[in-house]
């Protein structure tokens, strides 16, 4: 499901030149939200930004700069924000195309990381994947998230205006390894409900094992090996942010980083955990249809072998021939069925002492 989409979104991009901006998603209506955040040791300040140049102001601050924006379906006003901070064309590009790998690129000014954050549809019963870009520029730090409807960046959002640990005392490297924290954090959170989902699924197939099961099972692989698609590329960007010679990542940095890898690491671990469950719990639900129908066959066996003798007498006494003495005996009725119920008895009784049934 999500790789047809995937491949979709990409065929709109056939043809066009390097730098061309086509949003790749789903066509949307919302308007473009812009949020800036501007703080130092001693204050924070945010304000919603209605145009990209009114962020010029603040370039030439020397406290810290932090626009999110909330949607990038509108190639007009990306291209002036990228204008502003002098991107490149092919990063205006990749902002657009939200069917972007986990990467981190080096441009020299700036750093520029793709994300996916993945949230979890309680009504829908699946994961939903949004796109977030990271620009890391010299004292300015730029995020771009495909949906408009709310992220999971308000922790960070509150800490900058609480003045809460040491994220308003550092550059926006460290804000970076905020929102990669709060980001990884979520994925915790998704893998909660995903593990829910498969208690639930493996106590109702040792109850009752049926079809509905599985295809709810394959589902949930289906999902889990989305999930790993978008987290597994995440331990390189992270890996590559750690060995960059770069002055936009301090040293000081480092060591949060290499924490934030150590989670990536954990969520990673325990989606193959979750995947050999279900696998484990396909093995199992084979298994159990296996012996019901071996429970079936050996019932059916019992039953033909049971009634092999006594088809065997009806057939004899079922015959034409005008000489057969017991059919004219005046017990003879009585006694072949005496005969036949005993022949089931003695073969039922057999058949328990030896635990066949």
């Amino acid at each position: 499901m999500h790789t047809s989409r995937t491949v979709k979104r990409r065929v709109k991009k056939i043809g066009l030149p390097a730098g061309s901006l086509v949003y790749t998603g789903e066509k949307k209506r919302d308007g473009i939200n812009m949020m800036l955040v501007d703080y130092d040791a001693s204050h924070s300040e945010a304000r919603i930004l209605k145009q990209p140049e009114e962020c010029l102001a603040y370039k030439l601050k020397p406290s810290m700069t932090w626009i999110n924006v909330d949607g990038v379906h509108d190639p007009v006003l990306l291209e002036q924000l990228g204008e502003c901070f002098g991107l490149h064309r092919l990063v205006t590009e990749d902002l657009m195309s939200i069917v972007q790998r986990p990467k981190c690129e080096d441009y020299g000014d700036y750093l520029f990381v793709v994300l996916k954050m993945l949230a979890y549809d309680e009504r829908e019963n699946k994961i939903v994947p949004e796109q977030v870009s990271l620009i890391i520029g010299q004292h300015f730090l730029l995020s771009f998230q495909e949906d408009v409807k709310g992220d999971v960046f308000h922790l960070v959002r509150d800490h900058l205006r609480r003045g809460k640990g040491k994220i308003r005392k550092m550059d926006t490297d460290y804000l970076a390894y905020a929102l990669l924290d709060v980001l990884v954090d979520n994925y915790f959170t998704t893998l909660e409900k995903l593990g829910d989902r498969i208690d639930r699924l493996e106590e109702a197939l040792m109850m009752q094992p049926d079809k509905a099961l599985i295809e709810r099972l394959y589902q949930l692989k289906r999902e889990l090996l989305f999930f790993h698609k978008a987290v597994w590329p995440l331990r390189e960007v992270i890996s590559s942010l750690i060995r960059r010679e770069s002055s936009l990542i301090q040293a000081s940095t480092i060591p949060y980083l290499r924490d934030v890898y150590d989670h990536v690491v954990q969520a990673v671990d325990s989606v193959e955990i979750y995947r050999e469950m279900l696998t484990t719990m396909l093995d199992l639900y084979l298994s159990s249809v296996s012996y019901r129908t071996n429970e079936i066959m050996k019932v059916l066996t019992i039953i033909a072998t049971i009634f092999m003798p006594l088809t065997f007498l009806a057939g004899v006494y079922g015959m034409n021939f005008r000489y057969m003495p017991e059919l004219e005996w005046e017990y003879g009725y009585l006694l072949i069925w005496l005969v036949m119920l005993g022949l089931g008895i003695i073969m039922l009784t057999y058949f328990k002492k030896k635990k066949w049934m």
